[in-house]
Protein backbone atom coordinates (compact mmCIF):
# COMPACT_ATOMS: atom_id res chain seq x y z
CA UNK A 1 0.00 0.00 0.00
CA UNK A 2 1.36 3.64 -0.68
CA UNK A 3 0.79 5.84 2.18
CA UNK A 4 -0.23 9.25 2.69
CA UNK A 5 0.63 9.80 6.27
CA UNK A 6 3.39 8.20 8.65
CA UNK A 7 1.64 7.77 12.30
CA UNK A 8 4.59 7.04 14.65
CA UNK A 9 3.06 5.54 18.12
CA UNK A 10 0.34 3.42 18.46
CA UNK A 11 -0.99 4.19 21.66
CA UNK A 12 -3.94 6.25 22.33
CA UNK A 13 -3.05 9.56 20.40
CA UNK A 14 -1.43 7.45 17.80
CA UNK A 15 -4.50 5.22 17.01
CA UNK A 16 -7.28 7.93 17.45
CA UNK A 17 -5.28 9.60 14.79
CA UNK A 18 -4.58 6.87 12.91
CA UNK A 19 -8.54 6.07 12.73
CA UNK A 20 -9.83 9.34 11.87
CA UNK A 21 -7.04 10.10 8.68
CA UNK A 22 -8.34 6.45 7.55
CA UNK A 23 -11.86 6.98 8.20
CA UNK A 24 -11.70 9.99 5.87
CA UNK A 25 -10.28 7.86 3.16
CA UNK A 26 -6.62 8.45 3.46
CA UNK A 27 -4.01 5.58 3.80
CA UNK A 28 -1.98 5.52 6.78
CA UNK A 29 1.49 3.71 7.79
CA UNK A 30 0.96 3.09 11.81
CA UNK A 31 4.27 2.38 13.40
CA UNK A 32 4.12 0.75 16.78
CA UNK A 33 7.05 -0.61 18.22
CA UNK A 34 6.05 -3.16 20.26
CA UNK A 35 5.76 -6.43 19.11
CA UNK A 36 8.58 -5.74 16.29
CA UNK A 37 10.82 -8.70 15.44
CA UNK A 38 13.61 -6.49 17.99
CA UNK A 39 11.02 -7.88 20.48
CA UNK A 40 11.09 -3.63 21.43
CA UNK A 41 8.88 -3.58 24.35
CA UNK A 42 8.54 -0.37 27.62
CA UNK A 43 9.22 -0.90 31.26
CA UNK A 44 5.68 0.50 31.38
CA UNK A 45 3.84 -1.79 29.08
CA UNK A 46 2.78 -5.22 29.63
CA UNK A 47 1.36 -6.54 26.47
CA UNK A 48 1.79 -5.49 22.27
CA UNK A 49 -1.78 -4.00 22.43
CA UNK A 50 -2.68 -0.74 20.95
CA UNK A 51 -3.65 1.97 23.66
CA UNK A 52 -2.56 0.00 25.99
CA UNK A 53 -3.61 1.57 29.39
CA UNK A 54 -0.57 1.98 31.25
CA UNK A 55 -2.20 2.53 34.51
CA UNK A 56 -5.38 3.17 35.61
CA UNK A 57 -8.19 1.52 34.01
CA UNK A 58 -10.65 5.23 34.35
CA UNK A 59 -11.43 7.51 31.81
CA UNK A 60 -12.52 9.54 34.67
CA UNK A 61 -16.02 11.45 35.24
CA UNK A 62 -18.61 11.01 32.24
CA UNK A 63 -20.92 13.60 33.56
CA UNK A 64 -20.70 15.91 30.34
CA UNK A 65 -22.87 18.33 32.30
CA UNK A 66 -20.77 19.43 35.13
CA UNK A 67 -17.53 18.50 34.34
CA UNK A 68 -14.75 18.88 31.95
CA UNK A 69 -13.47 15.79 30.83
CA UNK A 70 -16.64 14.52 30.59
CA UNK A 71 -17.51 17.18 28.14
CA UNK A 72 -14.83 16.26 26.11
CA UNK A 73 -16.05 12.47 26.23
CA UNK A 74 -19.09 13.63 24.85
CA UNK A 75 -17.10 16.04 22.32
CA UNK A 76 -14.97 13.00 21.23
CA UNK A 77 -18.02 10.38 20.58
CA UNK A 78 -19.70 13.29 18.57
CA UNK A 79 -16.57 13.26 16.16
CA UNK A 80 -17.12 9.45 15.69
CA UNK A 81 -13.88 9.10 18.08
CA UNK A 82 -12.24 5.15 17.99
CA UNK A 83 -11.16 5.61 21.99
CA UNK A 84 -14.78 6.18 22.90
CA UNK A 85 -16.13 4.14 20.92
CA UNK A 86 -14.26 1.29 22.75
CA UNK A 87 -14.65 2.74 25.63
CA UNK A 88 -18.42 2.72 26.28
CA UNK A 89 -18.19 -1.23 24.31
CA UNK A 90 -15.78 -2.32 26.95
CA UNK A 91 -17.58 -0.26 30.21
CA UNK A 92 -17.35 -1.71 33.50
CA UNK A 93 -19.66 -0.20 36.87
CA UNK A 94 -17.76 2.72 38.14
CA UNK A 95 -20.47 4.71 39.12
CA UNK A 96 -20.63 8.65 37.30
CA UNK A 97 -17.04 7.41 36.00
CA UNK A 98 -15.86 5.83 32.54
CA UNK A 99 -14.09 2.98 33.61
CA UNK A 100 -13.21 0.01 31.23
CA UNK A 101 -12.27 -3.62 31.22
CA UNK A 102 -8.56 -2.92 30.08
CA UNK A 103 -8.03 -5.67 28.24
CA UNK A 104 -10.99 -5.74 26.32
CA UNK A 105 -10.83 -2.29 25.50
CA UNK A 106 -7.09 -2.27 23.88
CA UNK A 107 -7.89 -5.75 22.32
CA UNK A 108 -10.95 -4.18 20.56
CA UNK A 109 -9.18 -0.88 19.25
CA UNK A 110 -6.13 -3.27 17.83
CA UNK A 111 -8.42 -5.33 16.15
CA UNK A 112 -10.06 -2.23 14.39
CA UNK A 113 -6.98 -0.84 13.74
CA UNK A 114 -5.67 -3.72 12.23
CA UNK A 115 -9.08 -4.36 10.06
CA UNK A 116 -8.84 -1.31 8.52
CA UNK A 117 -8.48 -1.16 4.57
CA UNK A 118 -6.79 1.95 5.14
CA UNK A 119 -4.45 1.46 7.71
CA UNK A 120 -1.27 -0.61 7.77
CA UNK A 121 0.04 -1.36 11.22
CA UNK A 122 3.80 -1.79 11.10
CA UNK A 123 5.88 -3.29 14.56
CA UNK A 124 9.01 -1.59 13.67
CA UNK A 125 10.61 0.98 15.67
CA UNK A 126 11.45 4.57 14.35
CA UNK A 127 14.25 6.35 14.91
CA UNK A 128 14.61 9.34 12.86
CA UNK A 129 12.13 11.73 12.00
CA UNK A 130 9.96 11.31 8.89
CA UNK A 131 10.56 13.26 5.54
CA UNK A 132 7.22 13.05 4.34
CA UNK A 133 3.31 13.93 6.02
CA UNK A 134 3.50 12.53 10.00
CA UNK A 135 2.23 12.78 13.26
CA UNK A 136 4.91 11.66 16.05
CA UNK A 137 2.36 10.26 19.01
CA UNK A 138 5.18 8.32 20.97
CA UNK A 139 4.26 9.25 24.36
CA UNK A 140 5.97 9.86 27.83
CA UNK A 141 8.27 6.78 26.57
CA UNK A 142 9.37 7.76 23.47
CA UNK A 143 12.77 5.82 22.50
CA UNK A 144 15.88 7.42 23.18
CA UNK A 145 17.07 7.50 19.30
CA UNK A 146 13.75 9.21 18.22
CA UNK A 147 13.97 11.38 21.14
CA UNK A 148 17.27 12.87 20.46
CA UNK A 149 16.05 13.18 16.81
CA UNK A 150 13.36 15.65 17.78
CA UNK A 151 16.16 17.25 20.41
CA UNK A 152 18.14 18.05 17.51
CA UNK A 153 15.42 19.39 15.16
CA UNK A 154 13.67 21.28 18.38
CA UNK A 155 16.98 22.27 20.39
CA UNK A 156 17.46 20.27 23.42
CA UNK A 157 16.22 22.73 25.86
CA UNK A 158 13.01 22.66 24.30
CA UNK A 159 12.31 18.77 25.30
CA UNK A 160 12.10 17.86 28.71
CA UNK A 161 11.90 14.48 30.16
CA UNK A 162 10.12 14.72 33.87
CA UNK A 163 6.89 16.40 34.45
CA UNK A 164 7.64 18.46 37.77
CA UNK A 165 4.12 19.82 38.36
CA UNK A 166 3.17 22.25 41.19
CA UNK A 167 -0.37 22.11 42.21
CA UNK A 168 -2.55 24.86 40.06
CA UNK A 169 -5.84 26.49 41.60
CA UNK A 170 -8.60 28.04 39.92
CA UNK A 171 -8.43 31.94 40.72
CA UNK A 172 -11.98 31.97 41.49
CA UNK A 173 -11.62 30.00 44.78
CA UNK A 174 -8.51 32.21 46.40
CA UNK A 175 -9.62 33.69 49.33
CA UNK A 176 -8.08 37.63 48.23
CA UNK A 177 -9.30 38.76 51.67
CA UNK A 178 -6.69 37.24 52.91
CA UNK A 179 -4.17 37.39 50.27
CA UNK A 180 -2.60 40.35 48.31
CA UNK A 181 -0.98 40.62 45.24
CA UNK A 182 2.67 42.17 44.67
CA UNK A 183 6.36 41.23 43.46
CA UNK A 184 9.08 41.07 46.13
CA UNK A 185 10.53 44.48 46.92
CA UNK A 186 7.54 45.79 45.28
CA UNK A 187 9.82 45.31 41.81
CA UNK A 188 8.31 45.04 38.46
CA UNK A 189 4.21 44.61 38.28
CA UNK A 190 1.91 42.72 41.17
CA UNK A 191 2.66 39.71 39.83
CA UNK A 192 2.15 37.43 42.30
CA UNK A 193 -0.82 36.15 44.76
CA UNK A 194 0.75 36.21 48.20
CA UNK A 195 -0.53 34.01 50.94
CA UNK A 196 0.80 35.01 54.17
CA UNK A 197 1.52 32.68 57.13
CA UNK A 198 2.40 33.41 61.05
CA UNK A 199 4.82 31.46 63.16
CA UNK A 200 1.96 29.01 64.47
CA UNK A 201 0.25 28.61 60.71
CA UNK A 202 3.79 27.78 59.23
CA UNK A 203 4.79 25.45 61.69
CA UNK A 204 1.60 23.06 61.77
CA UNK A 205 2.19 23.42 57.92
CA UNK A 206 5.59 22.10 57.90
CA UNK A 207 4.81 19.13 60.06
CA UNK A 208 1.80 17.88 57.72
CA UNK A 209 3.91 17.97 54.81
CA UNK A 210 6.23 16.04 56.39
CA UNK A 211 3.65 13.57 57.93
CA UNK A 212 1.70 13.54 54.54
CA UNK A 213 1.53 10.05 52.52
CA UNK A 214 3.81 10.06 49.60
CA UNK A 215 3.34 8.28 46.05
CA UNK A 216 6.06 5.77 45.09
CA UNK A 217 7.65 6.37 42.20
CA UNK A 218 7.41 3.18 39.87
CA UNK A 219 10.21 0.95 39.16
CA UNK A 220 10.86 2.29 35.43
CA UNK A 221 10.47 5.82 36.39
CA UNK A 222 14.01 6.37 38.16
CA UNK A 223 13.44 10.19 38.81
CA UNK A 224 15.84 12.34 40.01
CA UNK A 225 15.53 14.71 43.07
CA UNK A 226 17.92 18.13 41.52
CA UNK A 227 17.95 21.63 42.28
CA UNK A 228 14.81 22.43 39.58
CA UNK A 229 12.27 20.20 40.87
CA UNK A 230 13.00 18.94 44.52
CA UNK A 231 9.38 17.83 46.21
CA UNK A 232 8.24 20.96 48.72
CA UNK A 233 7.79 17.64 51.16
CA UNK A 234 11.89 16.89 51.01
CA UNK A 235 12.74 20.10 51.29
CA UNK A 236 10.92 20.25 54.22
CA UNK A 237 12.63 17.13 56.14
CA UNK A 238 15.80 18.80 55.39
CA UNK A 239 15.09 21.49 58.37
CA UNK A 240 12.36 23.95 60.34
CA UNK A 241 13.71 27.19 58.27
CA UNK A 242 14.42 25.58 55.01
CA UNK A 243 11.17 26.51 53.06
CA UNK A 244 11.78 30.02 55.31
CA UNK A 245 14.78 30.43 53.08
CA UNK A 246 13.43 28.88 49.88
CA UNK A 247 10.06 28.80 48.13
CA UNK A 248 8.65 30.41 51.11
CA UNK A 249 10.84 33.14 52.03
CA UNK A 250 9.04 36.18 53.22
CA UNK A 251 11.68 38.71 52.67
CA UNK A 252 10.68 41.86 50.58
CA UNK A 253 6.76 41.26 50.60
CA UNK A 254 5.12 43.57 53.12
CA UNK A 255 1.65 42.51 54.19
CA UNK A 256 -0.38 45.33 53.28
CA UNK A 257 -2.72 44.61 56.50
CA UNK A 258 -0.38 44.62 58.83
CA UNK A 259 2.73 46.58 57.50
CA UNK A 260 5.17 43.86 58.00
CA UNK A 261 6.88 40.63 56.76
CA UNK A 262 4.97 37.10 57.52
CA UNK A 263 6.78 34.29 58.88
CA UNK A 264 6.41 32.76 55.69
CA UNK A 265 5.10 33.34 52.53
CA UNK A 266 3.20 31.08 49.99
CA UNK A 267 3.29 32.82 46.84
CA UNK A 268 0.76 31.79 43.22
CA UNK A 269 1.88 32.69 39.75
CA UNK A 270 -0.38 33.40 36.57
CA UNK A 271 -0.32 30.40 34.45
CA UNK A 272 -2.61 30.85 31.88
CA UNK A 273 -3.14 33.56 29.30
CA UNK A 274 -6.40 33.56 30.43
CA UNK A 275 -5.42 34.08 34.43
CA UNK A 276 -8.25 31.90 35.34
CA UNK A 277 -4.85 29.49 37.00
CA UNK A 278 -2.56 30.48 39.36
CA UNK A 279 0.07 27.70 40.02
CA UNK A 280 1.73 27.38 43.24
CA UNK A 281 5.39 28.22 43.34
CA UNK A 282 8.02 25.50 44.26
CA UNK A 283 5.42 23.45 45.17
CA UNK A 284 5.90 20.18 43.09
CA UNK A 285 5.85 17.23 45.04
CA UNK A 286 4.74 13.36 45.66
CA UNK A 287 2.14 13.63 48.23
CA UNK A 288 -0.82 11.25 47.39
CA UNK A 289 -3.55 13.37 46.18
CA UNK A 290 -6.17 13.33 48.96
CA UNK A 291 -2.96 14.43 51.10
CA UNK A 292 -2.75 17.66 48.69
CA UNK A 293 -5.53 18.58 48.95
CA UNK A 294 -5.67 18.52 52.97
CA UNK A 295 -2.58 20.06 53.30
CA UNK A 296 -2.74 22.73 50.61
CA UNK A 297 -5.60 24.01 52.22
CA UNK A 298 -4.01 24.98 55.33
CA UNK A 299 -2.51 27.43 53.25
CA UNK A 300 -4.28 30.84 54.32
CA UNK A 301 -6.29 32.04 51.27
CA UNK A 302 -6.19 28.45 50.25
CA UNK A 303 -8.93 27.36 52.50
CA UNK A 304 -11.60 26.81 50.28
CA UNK A 305 -9.22 25.97 46.81
CA UNK A 306 -10.33 24.56 43.97
CA UNK A 307 -7.48 22.60 42.27
CA UNK A 308 -6.94 21.83 38.44
CA UNK A 309 -4.04 20.31 38.61
CA UNK A 310 -2.54 18.43 41.69
CA UNK A 311 1.12 18.50 42.15
CA UNK A 312 3.93 15.47 41.30
CA UNK A 313 7.09 14.21 39.67
CA UNK A 314 7.23 11.72 36.89
CA UNK A 315 9.14 10.61 33.84
CA UNK A 316 7.66 12.00 30.65
CA UNK A 317 9.29 13.14 27.52
CA UNK A 318 7.18 16.58 26.08
CA UNK A 319 7.89 19.26 24.02
CA UNK A 320 7.40 23.03 24.57
CA UNK A 321 4.52 23.12 22.58
CA UNK A 322 3.55 26.33 22.88
CA UNK A 323 7.07 27.47 21.19
CA UNK A 324 7.48 24.75 19.05
CA UNK A 325 4.12 24.02 17.87
CA UNK A 326 1.39 26.45 15.12
CA UNK A 327 -2.31 26.32 16.02
CA UNK A 328 -2.85 22.98 14.19
CA UNK A 329 0.21 21.22 16.04
CA UNK A 330 2.66 21.72 12.90
CA UNK A 331 5.98 21.75 14.42
CA UNK A 332 7.11 24.87 13.05
CA UNK A 333 10.36 24.38 12.05
CA UNK A 334 9.29 21.06 10.33
CA UNK A 335 5.72 21.60 9.19
CA UNK A 336 5.16 18.11 7.36
CA UNK A 337 5.47 16.93 11.18
CA UNK A 338 2.41 17.08 13.70
CA UNK A 339 2.58 15.76 17.14
CA UNK A 340 -0.09 14.57 19.53
CA UNK A 341 -0.90 13.10 22.50
CA UNK A 342 1.22 13.51 25.74
CA UNK A 343 4.25 14.38 24.10
CA UNK A 344 2.95 17.78 23.66
CA UNK A 345 2.26 18.17 27.11
CA UNK A 346 -1.44 17.19 27.62
CA UNK A 347 -1.90 15.11 30.76
CA UNK A 348 -4.53 11.82 30.63
CA UNK A 349 -5.51 9.15 28.31
CA UNK A 350 -8.22 11.13 27.13
CA UNK A 351 -6.56 14.38 26.77
CA UNK A 352 -4.09 12.61 24.67
CA UNK A 353 -6.74 11.12 22.16
CA UNK A 354 -8.52 13.87 21.94
CA UNK A 355 -4.76 15.84 20.69
CA UNK A 356 -4.50 12.52 18.54
CA UNK A 357 -8.50 13.08 16.95
CA UNK A 358 -7.60 16.67 16.21
CA UNK A 359 -4.17 15.71 14.71
CA UNK A 360 -5.54 13.55 12.65
CA UNK A 361 -8.27 15.91 11.52
CA UNK A 362 -5.76 18.63 10.50
CA UNK A 363 -4.06 16.42 8.61
CA UNK A 364 -6.60 15.06 6.85
CA UNK A 365 -8.15 18.47 5.78
CA UNK A 366 -4.23 19.62 4.95
CA UNK A 367 -3.93 16.41 2.64
CA UNK A 368 -7.14 17.28 0.82
CA UNK A 369 -6.51 21.28 0.43
CA UNK A 370 -9.07 22.56 2.52
CA UNK A 371 -8.56 25.52 5.19
CA UNK A 372 -8.30 23.89 8.39
CA UNK A 373 -10.86 25.13 10.95
CA UNK A 374 -10.19 25.43 14.77
CA UNK A 375 -12.01 24.13 17.32
CA UNK A 376 -13.56 26.82 19.10
CA UNK A 377 -11.90 27.79 22.65
CA UNK A 378 -15.27 27.70 24.57
CA UNK A 379 -15.33 24.12 23.93
CA UNK A 380 -13.05 21.28 25.65
CA UNK A 381 -11.96 20.44 22.33
CA UNK A 382 -10.48 24.03 21.90
CA UNK A 383 -9.78 25.07 25.27
CA UNK A 384 -7.41 22.31 25.45
CA UNK A 385 -5.75 22.85 21.98
CA UNK A 386 -5.07 26.82 22.94
CA UNK A 387 -3.41 25.79 26.00
CA UNK A 388 -1.39 23.44 24.17
CA UNK A 389 -0.24 25.73 20.78
CA UNK A 390 -0.17 29.05 22.92
CA UNK A 391 -2.44 29.47 25.97
CA UNK A 392 0.28 28.67 28.35
CA UNK A 393 2.83 30.06 30.56
CA UNK A 394 5.94 29.11 28.37
CA UNK A 395 8.47 29.46 30.78
CA UNK A 396 6.46 26.94 33.12
CA UNK A 397 4.88 25.06 30.91
CA UNK A 398 4.23 21.35 32.18
CA UNK A 399 1.91 19.04 31.09
CA UNK A 400 -2.06 19.85 32.08
CA UNK A 401 -5.68 17.83 32.28
CA UNK A 402 -8.63 19.89 30.70
CA UNK A 403 -10.33 21.85 33.15
CA UNK A 404 -12.73 24.74 33.28
CA UNK A 405 -9.93 26.98 34.26
CA UNK A 406 -8.52 26.57 30.67
CA UNK A 407 -12.31 28.13 28.93
CA UNK A 408 -12.44 31.37 28.13
CA UNK A 409 -14.69 32.82 31.15
CA UNK A 410 -18.17 33.03 31.75
CA UNK A 411 -20.18 36.64 32.37
CA UNK A 412 -21.10 35.47 35.67
CA UNK A 413 -22.58 37.17 38.61
CA UNK A 414 -21.36 36.82 42.58
CA UNK A 415 -24.78 34.77 42.96
CA UNK A 416 -23.81 32.51 39.91
CA UNK A 417 -23.10 29.16 41.88
CA UNK A 418 -20.42 27.25 40.84
CA UNK A 419 -22.66 23.71 40.11
CA UNK A 420 -25.05 26.62 37.91
CA UNK A 421 -21.13 27.95 36.45
CA UNK A 422 -20.43 24.20 35.34
CA UNK A 423 -23.86 23.49 33.62
CA UNK A 424 -23.00 27.39 31.96
CA UNK A 425 -19.50 25.98 30.77
CA UNK A 426 -21.06 22.51 29.31
CA UNK A 427 -23.84 24.62 27.50
CA UNK A 428 -21.84 27.28 25.95
CA UNK A 429 -19.43 24.05 24.49
CA UNK A 430 -21.99 22.27 22.99
CA UNK A 431 -23.29 24.72 21.12
CA UNK A 432 -20.41 26.41 20.00
CA UNK A 433 -19.39 22.52 18.80
CA UNK A 434 -22.42 22.48 17.04
CA UNK A 435 -21.55 25.36 15.10
CA UNK A 436 -18.35 24.48 14.15
CA UNK A 437 -18.99 21.16 13.38
CA UNK A 438 -21.55 22.30 11.14
CA UNK A 439 -19.20 24.69 9.05
CA UNK A 440 -17.33 22.21 8.33
CA UNK A 441 -16.10 21.81 4.57
CA UNK A 442 -17.44 18.36 3.07
CA UNK A 443 -14.52 16.20 2.57
CA UNK A 444 -13.94 15.35 -1.06
CA UNK A 445 -13.57 11.55 -0.18
CA UNK A 446 -15.91 9.30 1.22
CA UNK A 447 -15.27 7.59 3.88
CA UNK A 448 -14.86 4.06 3.74
CA UNK A 449 -17.51 1.71 5.54
CA UNK A 450 -16.94 1.32 9.57
CA UNK A 451 -15.66 -1.88 10.37
CA UNK A 452 -17.84 -4.27 13.15
CA UNK A 453 -16.83 -3.28 16.78
CA UNK A 454 -14.84 -6.53 17.17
Amino acid sequence: MTHDIHIIGGGMAGSEAAWQLAQAGYRVRLSEMRGGAGGDVTAAHRTTDLAELVCSNSFRSDDAESNAVGLLHQEMRTLGSLIMREADAHRVPAGSALAVDRDGYSGGVTAAIAAHPNIDLIRERVDTLPAGPAIIATGPLTAPLLAQAIGAETGEESLAFFDALAPIVHHDSIDMDICWRAARWDKGGADYINCPMTKDEYLAFHAALIAGEKTEYKEWENVPYFDGCMPIEVMAERGLDTLRFGPMKPVGLDNPKTGRWPWAVVQLRQDNALGTLWNIVGFQTKLKHAEQVRVFRMIPGLQNAEFARLGGLHRNTFIKSPVLLDPTLRLKSAPHIRFAGQITGCEGYLESAAIGLLAGRFAAAELAGDVISLPPPTTAFGALLAHITGGADVATYQPMNVNFGLFPPLELTKKTGKADRKRMYSARAREHLGEWITALPVHPRQPVPQPESV
